[in-house]
């Protein structure tokens, strides 16, 4: 059950546990219909079949931090590499210095180079990435089934040197 921030304890960013995967499979569908409902609902994306997806995609392949707050998931990084996999926030919480705190995390753990995808139709992280830096280095497609206009970004410490 999802509380509301209370003003307890600091918040955290910490490795991922098992029993973090209800929480943060519902922020990453929930951040992706915030930000995208058009794609969501033409795609027809339902939460039971994301789960599954995550499970063996996400959680399966990728190192993940999740920021927790008086106990409860709001935000969660998967990196591969140096590869930004994914980095989503609740909605509810947006605009609270999650996603930065988490962007921090992954500089800290990869500080000369990150790079991501994100959808050409996510205009708040293209927003988010490029106030932080970012640059938009190529256009292309998803894979299937999505298939969309998407974007890959680049973060370098020297941005001189590619």
């Amino acid at each position: 059950m999802r509380v509301g921030y209370t003003h307890g304890m600091k918040p955290i960013i910490r490795f991922y546990k098992p029993e973090d995967f209800d929480d943060i499979t519902r922020i990453w569908f929930d951040a992706q219909t915030a930000a995208m409902p058009k794609l969501m609902a033409r795609m027809e994306h339902k939460l039971e079949d994301a789960r599954e997806y995550f499970l063996k995609a996400v959680v399966a392949e990728n190192q993940i931090w999740v920021y927790e707050r008086d106990g409860v998931p709001l935000g969660f990084l998967a990196i591969q590499g140096n590869f930004i996999d994914r980095l989503y926030v609740d909605p509810a919480y947006h605009r609270q210095g999650i996603g930065q705190a988490l962007l921090g995390k992954a500089r800290q753990l990869l500080p000369k180079h990150i790079w991501l995808y994100t959808h050409v139709a996510n205009k708040m992280a293209r927003s988010f990435y490029e106030k932080n830096g970012f640059v938009a280095e190529k256009f292309g497609v998803s894979p299937e089934p999505e298939s969309e206009p998407d974007v890959e970004y680049h973060w370098r410490a020297n941005p001189n040197r590619k």
